[in-house]
């Protein structure tokens, strides 16, 4: 059991897996960040703000609201993780908020050790698309859910091989009663949190190991195409040409 202080920026804290994770992380005694895409989402997070959790605000679709969110806390004290949890099902957010957000907050943010990205089981059904040149990054359109999983995937497995002295993973947490699962989904909610706190914050030598995708704190073997390391490069090269940031 971990019993040092962690601080973690939870994303997409406002509700459902996030939400969750954020309260629990607190009443473990860790320092909480969380996010909110607006004001008025924010508004939902004061019993975790009266908590003591800190708060950042801004809009994952907005890529400059998600460099001024990386300044904004490359400024204040360093991150120990991150997870990786705002996350859109359907409609043109689906590349922006669940690929772009995250790979930009991983190539500006300074400092975290550990790194937890929201897969899905969904991602076995993207494509590694040979060319990533016609992926509408910029969200004109409506985007794949399950390429969006897949490419956040292979991104968990790129940085843990760029930056071995990170602990980076994906986690798919199940198809969990959420406003984005709906209120049949039959995974369990309480489980649907716990992988990604244990990877943010334990000190289980499991825990610390990288380049995992994990379901319900067991390792699992992902799509081929995420530890394929050409396309982890055309991901990244797509990424950085994109966004103007490098990993």
């Amino acid at each position: 059991m971990n019993h040092t202080t962690s601080r973690i920026l939870v994303t997409g804290s406002a509700d459902g897996l996030g939400r969750a994770a954020a309260e629990s992380l607190l009443s473990a005694g860790h320092e909480v960040v969380v996010h909110a895409r607006n004001p008025e989402r924010s508004a939902a997070l004061a019993p975790l703000l009266e908590r003591g959790a800190g708060l950042v605000v801004g809009d994952f679709t907005d890529r400059g609201a998600i460099r001024r969110i990386a300044e904004e806390l490359n400024d204040a004290k360093p991150l120990d993780a991150v997870i990786h949890n705002a996350g859109v099902w359907s409609g043109p957010a689906v590349m922006p908020v669940n690929v772009i957000a995250p790979y930009l907050l991983t190539a500006l943010l300074r400092g975290p050790r550990r790194l937890v990205y929201l897969s899905s089981g969904s991602h076995f059904d993207g494509h590694p698309h040979s060319s990533l040149d016609g992926i509408d990054w910029r969200g004109e359109q409506a985007g794949s859910y399950a390429d969006s999983k897949l490419f956040v995937t292979a991104l968990a497995a790129a940085v843990a091989r760029l930056r071995p002295e990170v602990a980076s993973n994906a986690v798919d947490p199940g198809w969990v009663p959420t406003r984005m699962g709906g209120p049949h989904a039959p995974d369990d909610l309480e489980l649907g949190h716990r992988t990604q706190e244990w990877l943010a914050t334990s000190a289980d030598p499991e825990a610390l190991t990288s380049g995992g995708y994990w379901y319900h704190r067991r390792r699992q073997p992902p799509h081929r195409a995420v530890h394929d390391r050409a396309f982890q490069d055309r991901l990244l090269r797509a990424l950085a040409q994109e966004t103007g940031a490098a990993i």
